[in-house]
């Protein structure tokens, strides 16, 4: 009786071991091929992208797809964008230790996860009730005890904990918002895509200094709305 209950379970945990050791693979080559051999190279960008699991951060039907170089469905009609451009939009910013960073469009939590591998302190909103209570319970269970979760407008910031030193954007909006421009601290840095709905937009770096804005245009991308409550 004892060998037949004790059996099942080594068996289960070695297939369960072996299943992280295909996606720590997939994550490595992931990493190699679409975002260093683009030209990224930042290490903490490069150890932030190696470590957290990405599969954890989508349904579970599109966890063998995770690690592919395009954004998956996480459902209430939102996305998790793809890994190059998650890495590209992560090191625009030049993270660092000691920083507080924000972030407009939670979504499953990967964006915020991969920079809280990197500064000090993530402050993250979703628009999307579910997505904002689901993707705080897995980042809880994660262990990311630096990020804190609210489901609200992020159009308007989080200004109890500002200034940020970082503000990333996830959402398409036609306009920069001046509250996360208010709330951008001197010689902080916000990137976000600016351009219409259902469109190509323009993504766009804004750096503060001496109380005034420089903008940089960086690349297209194609991101999902902007949502106001």
């Amino acid at each position: 009786m004892i060998t037949s209950v004790i059996i099942p379970v080594i068996v289960m945990a070695v297939t369960v071991q072996q299943q992280a050791d295909r996606y720590e693979l997939m994550r490595e080559r992931m990493v190699r091929t679409q975002i260093m051999d683009r030209g990224l190279s930042n290490p903490s960008v490069i150890a932030a992208m190696k470590k957290v699991p990405r599969h954890l951060f989508v349904p579970k039907e599109y966890q063998d797809e995770a690690y592919n170089d395009y954004p998956l469905p996480i459902g209430y009609y939102q996305t998790i964008s793809q890994p190059y451009i998650v890495a590209y939009m992560t090191d625009v910013l030049r993270p660092g230790k000691g920083m507080k960073a924000l972030e407009i469009g939670t979504g499953s939590g990967y964006q915020a996860a991969v920079l809280a591998e990197i500064v000090e302190k993530v402050y993250t909103i979703e628009i999307v009730p579910e997505l904002a209570r689901e993707s705080a319970a897995l980042l809880k269970k994660l262990g990311y005890d630096n990020i804190t979760c609210r489901y609200g407008d992020g159009y308007k910031g989080w200004e109890e904990h500002a200034p940020f030193d970082l503000i990333i954007v996830t959402a398409a909006a036609e306009s920069v918002p001046q509250p996360l421009i208010d709330q951008l601290a001197e010689g902080g840095r916000l990137v976000i895509p600016v351009g219409k709905p259902n469109a190509v937009q323009e993504l766009q770096l804004i750096t503060k200094r001496k109380s005034r804005t420089e903008t940089k245009r960086l690349t297209f991308v194609r991101f999902v709305p902007f949502k106001r409550l």
